[in-house]
């Protein structure tokens, strides 16, 4: 299941704070700020989602997540990849390098990771 721009925005909070209480998402949220209706709307969506949870304080509420944020961007690559490069990684890493701004220096340094992730991969 996917977020919407404004979940996700107010995910990247929590991910941040690992648990929230409103007012600290509220503190985190850029100007111009959302009302906190709005915020708690978000938050009950998420959840209805499996994107959050709570636990109970006397009358507060401190939010957390139920996936990571990496979990979360892998599924999100992997479908991107799914619907838009017909399932291949090399079409994909194709037009990644093509099309991106990347420098000839961050060319390297992408290949150098790939290199590292080979080595990893081949023990």
């Amino acid at each position: 299941m996917k977020l919407t721009r404004s979940e996700e925005q107010l995910m990247e909070i929590i991910w941040r704070h690992e648990t929230a209480f409103l007012k600290d998402i509220l503190t985190d949220y850029p100007d111009p700020k959302p009302a906190g209706t709005t915020i708690v709307t978000l938050l009950k969506r998420m959840q209805e989602k499996g994107f959050v949870t709570y636990t109970i304080f006397g009358n507060s509420r401190q939010y957390s997540t139920l996936i990571n944020k990496s979990d979360y961007f892998s599924k999100q690559v992997n479908g991107i990849i799914k619907n838009f490069f017909n399932n291949s990684s090399m079409q994909f890493a194709s037009f990644f390098t093509a099309s991106t701004n990347l420098t000839p220096d961050e060319l390297k340094d992408l290949k150098n990771i790939i290199d590292l992730e080979i080595k990893r991969r081949e023990k």
